[in-house]
């Protein structure tokens, strides 16, 4: 077996099904700067045709790492060949120019004798699992009998501590190569801590085209949002509670906030699901996390697992951000500002008629601190009871549904989950909205059904990008110390909304 050679960090995984789009799709990775790139060779009807393909993009760029991967199909992958014709495709591959070649464990073990055909490529040894994962230690014993380069493990994430039994085996077997991937949006994190906290690399998706994994993103995303490529030094964690969390444009922001004040930290979008809290601090307690913020559905729930909170996020029963302190979880809430400043900005609060529509954590907030203003508060919302008792807690009226003809509002705050992304279409209100000031916590997209059809009435209208940059740059200064660079911050969240807005229209 060849000495082991440094890695690149991100290696851009392609897939394609036929030969043409595959040559197509690499040079045009080459042309944007990548050069680490798999070939999913399994991928084409006739694997063979892809050591041409290796070789003539190699003849275009020398400089470029190929790794050749032929996955057989009793392994996921898309080759129906023996483990002999297997190592016969790589080894053609390897002829071609291919420095290293990927060959899963079940091969490795069936062709042990068998793998000298591979000559001087650097071997990875890999295994996957698509249902789950399971114990790694024993797995890690017996790929560790097969000599290779670097050793790759990825499985499927169902819940939040799945992405700690693969990076616990960073600390375990620091003197080895490894790469530490789980599949699944839940599995996201592991593909950056992985090369964060000592990983060889990881893989991303073509620019332009699908990925081979579930929870691939793009290299541009990875190198910039995430930098891991950056030689951390000791990297803090920060992070997004949250289910859905696809959407979430916080990573956008909180890194590049992070990036502008020069601070050693990552900002990472975690997907918990309703029942995964308790699972998640588990993952929690073991990684270098300072913070998180905490969003739907998890903003009441959350309290229960934290050690301190401060008065006002008891009173509302509701909980936005939480950082760790002398090894306690504290927690309290941001939204209040998000819900205040924007609004004193325009109105005086004092005596205002307020109408909050919704009754989870952002609707708690928003009435608490308007009413703690002096405003007039009313709930309303689908749930009557919940109304009735938000309203007795902060000392306003509930208000159901039907009430709301001939009623009329100094301002309406919605606070529910109507209308945001990708269910942009909805409306709390179906006819005319009761309010001159429409302000709409939702800010995913930033002109919301209810805010169209609010100027449409010519109404005062307050996007929900200025609540969660209030919000997001007061937790920003608790997690860091530091002041929050707002404007950069303004300019981030408008740019990851614009972006993703781009996107839907692309795939719509």
């Amino acid at each position: 077996m060849p000495a082991r050679t440094a890695f690149p960090r991100i290696c851009i995984a392609l897939g394609l099904p036929d030969s043409e789009r595959l040559l197509e799709q690499a040079r045009r990775e080459a042309g944007q700067g990548e050069r680490f790139l798999e070939f999913r060779l399994d991928y084409l009807p006739s694997p063979e045709e892809g050591i041409a393909v290796i070789r003539e993009f190699l003849r275009l760029y020398p400089d470029a790492t190929v790794l050749a991967t032929c996955r057989r199909h009793q392994n996921h992958g898309r080759f129906n060949g023996s483990i002999e014709e297997e190592l016969r495709i790589l080894a053609g591959a390897i002829e071609a120019g291919a420095r290293a070649v990927d060959v899963e464990i079940e091969s490795a073990e069936n062709a042990l004798t068998k793998l000298d055909l591979l000559g001087d490529a650097q071997l990875i040894v890999s295994y996957h699992n698509y249902e789950g994962t399971p114990a790694l230690e024993p797995l890690m014993r017996r790929m560790l009998k097969i000599p290779a380069a670097a050793y790759k493990i990825v499985t499927t994430a169902r819940k939040p501590s799945d992405n700690l039994k693969l990076l616990s085996l960073l600390k375990a077997h620091s003197r080895m190569p490894l790469v530490l991937l789980a599949m699944s949006e839940t599995g996201f994190p592991s593909r950056v801590l992985c090369t964060v906290l000592g990983g060889a690399f990881t893989y991303a998706a073509p620019s332009t085209a699908e990925g081979t994994a579930a929870g691939q993103v793009s290299a541009r995303t990875l190198r910039h949002l995430y930098r891991i490529e950056k030689p951390w030094k000791d990297c803090k964690v920060f992070g997004v509670v949250a289910d859905p969390v696809r959407h979430s444009i916080s990573p956008a922001v909180h890194n590049r906030a992070l990036q502008a004040r020069r601070i050693a930290a990552l900002y990472l979008p975690f997907l918990v699901g309703p029942l995964q809290l308790k699972d998640f601090f588990v993952f929690a307690a073991h990684l270098p996390l300072q913070g998180f913020s905490v969003t739907i559905p998890h903003k009441q729930r959350i309290i229960r697992y934290l050690d301190a909170l401060d008065s006002l996020s008891r009173r509302i029963g509701a909980v936005n951000t939480v950082w760790r302190k002398a090894g306690k979880w504290r927690g309290t809430n941001t939204d209040i500002d998000g819900v205040r400043v924007p609004l004193e900005k325009r109105i005086r609060l004092s005596k205002k008629s307020v109408l909050v529509a919704g009754n989870g954590g952002a609707a708690r907030a928003a009435a608490f601190a308007l009413a703690d203003a002096g405003a007039k508060v009313s709930i309303t919302g689908r749930n009557a009871d919940r109304i009735r008792a938000l309203a007795k807690c902060c000392g306003g009226e509930a208000v159901l549904p039907g009430e709301w003809p001939g009623a009329h509002y100094d301002i309406l705050v919605h606070a529910t989950p109507l209308g945001m992304w990708p269910h942009t279409e909805g409306c709390f209100f179906d006819g005319p909205i009761p309010a001159d000031i429409v302000f709409d916590l939702v800010y995913n997209p930033e002109r919301t059904m209810l805010l169209k059809r609010a100027a449409a009435e010519g109404l005062e209208t307050i996007p929900g990008v200025e609540m969660f940059i209030e919000q997001a740059a007061r937790q920003f200064e608790i997690f860091t110390g530091d002041s929050a660079p707002r404007t950069v911050m303004q300019q981030a969240a408008r740019e990851a909304l614009a972006e993703q807005s781009n996107h839907s229209s692309a795939h719509g």
